[in-house]
């Protein structure tokens, strides 16, 4: 049987048409759906500018509709989302492109970083760390760390925030030895608590081989020492300091005070503080003089006229130069009046203003304590609290 080419031939010019007919509706189609794309993005971008965040998020999730492969626009919805508040859908966004196979590396570690600042930004902070640890070797592993390291630092895990502290020293981007120092410090203070003296006392001797300067090491290392009954070492320890970091001494003068009394150097210790004194005058400096039976060396004052000095004079030599209602507060407590019996109210309602003055105040968000933090409970900065009271600021 022969084959007829005859319907061959024939239905060659109709498989052309239809094939014609069906490339020109893709290629219409195709060119609708970018047409709205871009419209919607663009759209959105309008809005976006206007501040008008919620018509902006509409046009965009249309986009995403619209061109679900396009990854620049799940990023910006996931943005707005966070910015908004809207964690949970900022988590949705990009855990779904997490979920794509076809994301590139580049693109995996960017939604990565951003869901990790959704935890962040929803206070979750153990989806959090979990999120950013994966960013470990990555272009963002540095600002993982430092996020790392703000948290292991507001859930106290000193140990963890030693490790990321160590990390990051060791990339030489910055230094952080002094926070590492603090680390330590912190350690040692639980084991201080949990009667691991030994420990303790290891911890902080790391503390100091790793920030010489810093006074916190040394504060806490001879406070320990006193703790021990090692008063002559703790005072060593604390004159040595005072070479160190003079603008500290108001922090541990009242320590030093305490072991020159148990070492019997009480002489020693006065002649310490009133050359610090003179040089930098501080309430805190002055009670600790005062405390031993010394008298601050003010410049040109004049010696009392009709009685002899007391220990508590030294209040009137420093409000001489440096008016302090604490100063005045601390020298009215003692004194005899003719109508004494209304004494206790007066000092009551001084010792009520001087209160506030007797704080101390950060300096990077102004949170004040009647503590000394070395770690503001505000804005988890370190060392931003002067050493001075509010009064001496």
């Amino acid at each position: 049987m022969d084959f007829d080419y005859t319907w061959l031939l024939a239905g060659l010019p109709l498989a052309f048409v239809l094939g014609w007919l069906a490339s020109r509706f893709d290629l219409r189609q195709l060119k609708m759906e970018n047409r709205q794309a871009p419209k919607a993005y663009f759209r959105g971008l309008n809005f976006l500018l206007n501040e008008q965040q919620d018509k902006a998020i509409d046009a965009f999730i249309e986009a995403v509709q619209n061109d679900p492969d396009t990854q620049e626009l799940h990023f910006a919805l996931g943005n707005l989302f966070r910015r908004r508040g809207e964690y949970q859908r900022a988590v949705r966004v990009h855990e779904h492109l997490l979920g794509r196979g076809d994301l590139s590396r580049e693109d995996r570690d960017r939604a990565q970083h951003a869901l990790a600042q959704d935890f962040l930004r929803a206070g979750l902070l153990d989806r959090a760390e979990a999120a950013l640890q994966k960013l470990e070797g990555t272009r963002y592993e540095t600002e993982a760390r430092l996020a790392l390291l703000a948290i292991y630092e507001r859930s106290r895990e000193w140990a963890q925030a030693a490790t990321v502290a160590q990390k990051l020293d060791e990339s030489d981007q910055a230094s952080y030895a002094t926070r590492r120092a603090h680390h330590l410090c912190e350690q040692a203070a639980e084991r201080t608590a949990a009667g691991d003296l030994d420990a303790a006392g290891e911890l902080l001797r790391q503390a100091v081989e790793l920030a010489p300067q810093a006074p916190r090491p040394a504060i806490d290392t001879a406070n320990l020492q006193l703790r021990n009954g090692e008063a002559a070492a703790a005072f060593d320890t604390l004159a040595n300091l005072c070479d160190i970091a003079p603008l500290a001494l108001p922090l541990f003068a009242a320590a030093l005070q305490q072991a020159a009394i148990a070492s019997q150097r009480t002489g020693e210790a006065i002649a310490l503080l009133q050359r610090r004194y003179a040089a930098s005058p501080s309430i805190d400096v002055l009670e600790a003089i005062i405390a031993m039976g010394g008298s601050p060396k003010v410049p040109d004052q004049d010696p009392p006229a009709d009685t002899p000095p007391e220990p508590r004079d030294g209040y009137i030599a420093h409000l001489t130069h440096h008016p302090s209602l604490v100063a005045a507060s601390r020298w009215l407590a003692k004194e005899q009046f003719n109508r004494e019996q209304f004494h206790p109210q007066v000092q009551r309602a001084l010792d009520q203003a001087t209160r506030p003055l007797m704080r101390y105040r950060c300096a990077a968000c102004g949170f004040e304590a009647h503590q000394y933090f070395w770690h503001c409970p505000g804005c988890q900065a370190w060392d931003s609290y002067p050493p001075r009271r509010v009064e001496e600021l």
